[in-house]
């Protein structure tokens, strides 16, 4: 399993003013990705001059903001099930798969979450 970035992702209700708030610290907008998976979740991704990352997720329907580490792997079936095999457990048994990615939450005996991810190149 190889890292192909690895960064804070920060889940949100409301995604602009946590963007906004990147954005005065000198972040800017780099990607955008809407209707993620088609479960209504939009994901913008922020970079700052030194190369450090954000992404922020607009979710709707979320209560508290949520920070999660998102982790890129080059291998998206040989790093789940690495961190299966270490305790990690899979809560919704959902894996979303767009054209570009697959992704899956997981979550650590410990409580903190991955956001599991593969970019797919074209």
């Amino acid at each position: 399993m190889k890292f192909t970035s690895f960064n804070p992702l920060i889940v949100s209700a409301d995604a602009e003013a946590v963007i906004k708030l990147f954005e005065d610290l000198g972040f800017e907008r780099n990607h955008q990705q809407d209707n993620v998976g088609g479960i209504n979740v939009d994901n913008t991704s922020l970079k700052d001059p030194n190369g450090f990352k954000v992404d922020v997720a607009y979710a709707p329907d979320m209560k508290q903001d949520l920070t999660i580490i998102r982790m890129n792997v080059d291998d998206f079936d040989a790093a789940y099930d690495e961190l299966i095999a270490r305790g990690f457990t899979h809560q919704s048994g959902r894996i979303v798969r767009t054209d570009t990615s697959v992704s899956a939450m997981l979550k650590s005996p410990s409580g903190f979450a991955f956001d599991l991810c593969h970019h797919i190149k074209k």
